[in-house]
């Protein structure tokens, strides 16, 4: 684990029960029997999915199906395999993710619809580039180049979806809403940014103008950490300190800020866990990725040094408010605003309750948290917050990986059971006798669960660990 003493002390008054003697090794058997309950799902899944019906998005009745509104769950889906030859080194899985990627993925590179080319590039692309220059795969230099090059070209496209907000501070990729519209969730897509700059790749505009894509990542991180996260400072009525607005609403006229928004989420003053978790991780992943490499990149040191508390003070205030809002297990409601979650009274002081008739938890917002709360643990290091972020990071991986959340039936298609898609449209399936949706899964719920489990299996292995911008 590493150290940072810029950290600022916890404002935490934590709800969630960590286990204060967990360790990784600790997780080992919980490991073993996700990857062995996964490996013939994702191989099925993944060899036999028709892609004309477009890409797995959620499970009903414990079958995948599709649902046309972006195809952002695709690269997950090949993704999903590559990482589980990483963990098992079981080739077949390999042959298909490399397969399915170099046949299908090639669309979303040139995608300019959408602000998810970090989810389906990194996860495919991104994953076979590493793979090989980790010497796991005997990929040739070629085929190496080649993956390189669909990274820039993810990056530029991705950084092209660009909207200017002087007023507001800066600029920030759009959302699928529109020019007006900054997402939390987006912040996970700097990665493609980041990855296309450390290629050496830039953005070219109009009068052939040089676009810097790492100085887009700073200030779409920026934005973001500006203006849809809280701090507690009294900038509204909610101003919670680590609450998280799913969306923010510029005004494209003028370049200002307006309010805060949600797609997903019950309401602009409540918090959709789901975009707070991407934001722990993406803010965790990023602070890796400026202390480590961003200088040698070309960053300016003094914007580096000045991202890096902003994006920790994100990352510690986000972290805060999931420990104190999710139940004892560390699985959050879908929202902590959900009307219905005062027919649960504390549901904070007990383990979840993923059955019950209120409101419905989300295990995929779990899934990103917790690799976001080990990620930032390590970065603070062994004492204090750090230790604190890692082992709590572990509690909620040992939940997902145990019942009733680990889907171990082979009949269910899914490998993390009780996760949300879209709760407000009414998208998720409800079982017969239930209220509330349960029981169901979904592509990125279950992806990010596996890149937590193989996160956690590279450190028990003691193989390099894992990045999005490494080796």
């Amino acid at each position: 684990m590493g150290k940072h003493d810029g950290a600022k002390p916890s404002q935490s008054g934590v709800a969630m029960l960590t286990d204060k003697r967990i360790t990784v090794r600790d997780l080992e058997p919980a490991l073993a029997l996700f990857f062995e309950t996964a490996g013939p799902k994702v191989l099925r899944l993944a060899s036999q999915w028709p892609v004309e019906k477009g890409a797995p998005v959620f499970t009903q009745k414990g079958a995948y199906t599709a649902r046309g509104w972006t195809e952002w769950t695709q690269g997950f889906l090949y993704g999903m395999a590559l990482l589980q030859f990483d963990a098992t080194g079981d080739r077949r899985h390999y042959e298909v993710g490399r397969d399915k990627t170099l046949r299908h993925m090639a669309p979303h590179l040139t995608h300019t619809g959408v602000h998810d080319h970090g989810f389906n590039n990194i996860s495919t692309y991104g994953a076979l580039r590493r793979l090989a220059l980790e010497g796991a795969v005997g990929a040739d230099n070629a085929e190496v180049a080649a993956h390189g090059l669909a990274l820039k070209v993810s990056g530029a496209v991705q950084a092209s979806r660009w909207t200017n907000a002087p007023k507001a501070g800066g600029g920030f990729i759009y959302s699928f809403n529109g020019p007006h519209s900054l997402f939390s969730d987006t912040i996970r897509s700097c990665r493609s940014l980041v990855m296309a700059h450390r290629l050496g790749h830039v953005l070219s505009g109009e009068n052939d103008a040089r676009i810097c894509l790492l100085a887009r990542a700073v200030d779409h991180i920026r934005m973001t950490l500006k203006w849809n996260v809280y701090y507690g400072t009294g900038r509204d009525t909610y101003d919670v300190r680590g609450r998280v607005a799913h969306e923010g609403i510029f005004n494209t006229n003028d370049g200002c800020y307006r309010c805060p928004g949600t797609q997903q989420g019950y309401s602009p003053f409540s918090t959709w866990t789901r975009g707070l978790a991407w934001v722990l991780l993406g803010c965790a992943e990023q602070l890796e990725y400026f202390e480590q490499c961003a200088c040698d990149d070309g960053a300016d040191p003094e914007t580096a040094g000045l991202l890096i508390p902003e994006m920790l003070e994100g990352a510690q205030a986000t972290a805060d408010f999931y420990l104190e809002n999710t139940a004892a297990d560390g699985i959050p409601l879908w929202d902590t605003g959900a009307p219905g979650a005062a027919g649960l009274g504390d549901y904070r002081a007990r383990v979840s309750e993923p059955d019950n008739d209120c409101e419905p938890f989300d295990s995929s917002a779990a899934a990103i948290a917790a690799q976001g709360l080990l990620r930032l643990g390590r970065f603070l290091g062994e004492r204090g917050d750090g230790a604190k972020y890692w082992r709590a990071g572990l509690t909620v991986a040992r939940t997902l990986l145990s019942p009733p959340y680990l889907s171990a039936s082979p009949r269910h298609q899914g490998l993390i059971l009780h996760s949300v898609y879209h709760r407000p449209n009414g998208w998720d399936y409800t079982p017969k006798g239930s209220r509330v949706p349960n029981g169901e899964s979904s592509m990125w719920g279950d992806y990010h669960a596996m890149e937590l489990a193989v996160y956690l299996r590279r450190i028990l292995d003691g193989k390099p660990y894992l990045t999005f911008f490494g080796p």
